[in-house]
């Protein structure tokens, strides 16, 4: 299944045209980041192409009044800057260390975004009758291989839902279509974009929620990465 590509000309505009919220992100992004291990990347422009406008790029996937789910929030990408251009979507942010979760709720508050900032493991997560299979959409950027992903995501998804993981140029799909079948997903499928000014190569791969995920999953206790569905 093919889709469009990333419009990085809509793309840029979106940026310029909250403008302020970004430059005010990137300044707590850079203020906290050494304190709170947020991200090796930290100078502007990297910032903008690798994290703002890499982010960015999952925006035409989301449907207008989606519920999302982000896994391994971290410094808030793909999150922060979604959250900043589509008002209509509500978040909630799972994050499993205290100073990055302290980090995303003062970004919240000082940009006045409504993130649900939870500081708890995925796992933990997708086992709770709060979170499971409640989702419109869950995504994820820079977490953990693909296999080992669908495990985490899924469970949180409702059926007719959508997992969208966030990936570099190396493409995973072959390692995880066991794992995704298992965990009620289908349709995998990849969305390939360059990033502009020659940042790199990457890619989104999506997978669709066909039915519910077997009460097993997700394993717990490590086995998601130690013992991935192959």
């Amino acid at each position: 299944m093919n889709e469009k590509n990333p419009d990085f000309t809509r793309i840029c505009g979106r940026l310029r045209e909250y403008g302020e919220k970004f430059e005010e992100f990137y300044r707590l992004l850079v203020m906290y980041n050494a304190a709170f291990n947020l991200t090796a990347i930290t100078q502007r422009e990297e910032v903008i192409h690798k994290h703002f406008l890499d982010s960015l790029a999952g925006e035409a996937f989301l449907e207008e009044g989606a519920s999302v789910v982000e896994v391994g929030s971290g410094a808030g990408f793909p999150s922060v800057p979604l959250a900043i251009v589509r008002k209509d979507l509500s978040f909630t942010l799972i994050e499993s260390t205290g100073k990055k979760c302290d980090f995303l709720r003062t970004v919240a508050r000082e940009l006045d975004l409504p993130l649900n900032v939870c500081q708890m493991r995925a796992e933990e997560a997708g086992r709770s009758p709060e979170f499971r299979e409640r989702a419109d959409i869950v995504m994820a950027r820079a977490v953990a291989p693909l296999p080992s992903l669908a495990e985490y995501c899924l469970p949180l998804v409702r059926v007719g839902g959508r997992m969208i993981a966030w990936k570099g140029s190396e493409d995973e799909t072959a390692a995880a279509a066991h794992a995704v079948g298992v965990l009620g997903g289908k349709n995998m499928h990849v969305v390939r974009y360059d990033l502009p000014e020659g940042y790199g190569a990457r890619m989104l791969v999506i997978a669709e929620k066909a039915k519910p995920t077997p009460p097993k999953y997700p394993r717990g206790h490590g086995k998601e990465r130690k013992d991935p569905i192959l």
